[in-house]
């Protein structure tokens, strides 16, 4: 009876915390000269996680600006690390993490998506990377990129996760020849997996989310994205496909994408981008949803944790031209700061001039 009494008294708080926004109800002010940016490259997607040596360490993509930023980063992303003394930066870049490795290699031309966790005394990077047999685009070449490209056709198609460790954040980092989630025919994955989003547990064992895209035909037309979960008793171990259908998908929920999972003292939360708006109402703005055990999800009463505009610390407020994968920083239990790729401009990836990750303190 008194196990039983606990229980309900935990469930009673963790569905009086999810009857709020736990985190549009804390948003503060975006500080301006936080997080990172780097001349020459279009910087997206960052992961942090504070070291032994007291330091913030982010984990992000980069492509080179020669190249459009989408669909670029599918060919040639590198994957750098930046350190900053506090949570809201600036980051201050380190050394590159992850970048081309050579074609024969399934992460050889691109690695992007970071997302980093640590168990015991080991870093664990997780990303997604992507090869193709073609010649290097140039400066010369580069702007003619597009989705309908050589290049970008079979590196969309060779999208798969994979792990790298270290001991240090600084590296260097060990990558695995294999990815550890690959594509499997006939399934709801069989065009690509994407977008990892762990989560390790005291013991070890790993709760994973993920992206993926299914053929709808012979060629290369693939669905639209769908989210789902794998599970694996370690990080370098066996990875398990949670569900026979995504969770969220066009045909169920809604369509996601970017989702980020963490553990607080409430339980299990994923934030994630509303691609169409089903979800929060407006396309593009951020969705939160719950579970109890990391594996099967609900979405809160209250979904919609952000939307496009931001409150900056110098007075303004402005409207982002895109706002995309979130990453919150979890501390004590507690969750401190949002971390955001964005891009200025009037909205969509060819209009933008500069992308960055922004980072908002919670309150």
């Amino acid at each position: 009876m008194k196990k039983q009494l606990i229980f309900l008294a935990m469930l009673f708080i963790a569905k009086g915390a999810l009857a709020q926004n736990i985190i549009s109800d804390r948003l503060q002010e975006a500080p301006v000269n936080g997080g990172f940016k780097m001349e020459n490259y279009w910087v997206w997607g960052s992961s942090v996680i504070k070291g032994e040596d007291g330091k913030y360490h982010m984990f992000a993509s980069r492509i080179p600006k020669y190249l459009p930023f989408h669909p670029g980063w599918m060919i040639a992303s590198e994957i750098v690390h930046a350190v900053s003394e506090t949570p809201e930066g600036p980051y201050k870049f380190s050394d590159m993490a992850l970048g081309a490795r050579g074609t024969q290699y399934w992460d050889g031309r691109s690695c992007h998506n970071p997302k980093i966790v640590k168990y015991k005394d080991t870093y664990i990077l997780y990303y997604m990377g992507s090869t193709h047999p073609f010649e290097d685009l140039t400066y010369e070449t580069g702007y003619k990129l597009t989705l309908d490209s050589k290049w970008c056709i079979v590196g969309r198609w060779r999208k798969r996760i994979g792990i790298a460790t270290s001991k240090s954040p600084y590296g260097p980092w060990k990558r695995q020849d294999s990815p550890i989630l690959e594509v499997k025919p006939d399934s709801y994955y069989s065009f690509l997996t994407s977008n990892p989003s762990p989560l390790i547990k005291e013991d070890g064992s790993v709760i994973l989310l993920f992206k993926s895209r299914q053929y709808r035909e012979n060629g290369i037309r693939h669905s639209g994205m769908n989210i789902s979960v794998a599970t694996a008793e370690s990080y370098d171990g066996e990875y398990t496909i949670m569900h026979d259908e995504p969770f969220f998908s066009e045909k169920n929920l809604g369509v996601i994408e970017d989702p980020h999972l963490w553990k607080d003292d409430t339980g299990f939360h994923m934030v994630a981008k509303d691609q169409k708006g089903k979800i929060t109402g407006h396309h593009g703005d951020g969705l939160l949803a719950h579970s109890v055990d990391g594996i099967n999800w609900k979405v809160d009463k209250s979904p919609k944790a952000y939307t496009k505009t931001v409150k900056w610390d110098n007075g303004k407020t402005i409207t982002q031209g895109n706002l995309e994968r979130p990453f919150v920083l979890v501390e004590n239990g507690k969750p401190t700061h949002l971390f955001l790729a964005t891009m200025d401009g009037p909205g969509g990836f060819l209009h933008g001039k500069k992308s960055w990750n922004m980072v908002i303190p919670l309150k």
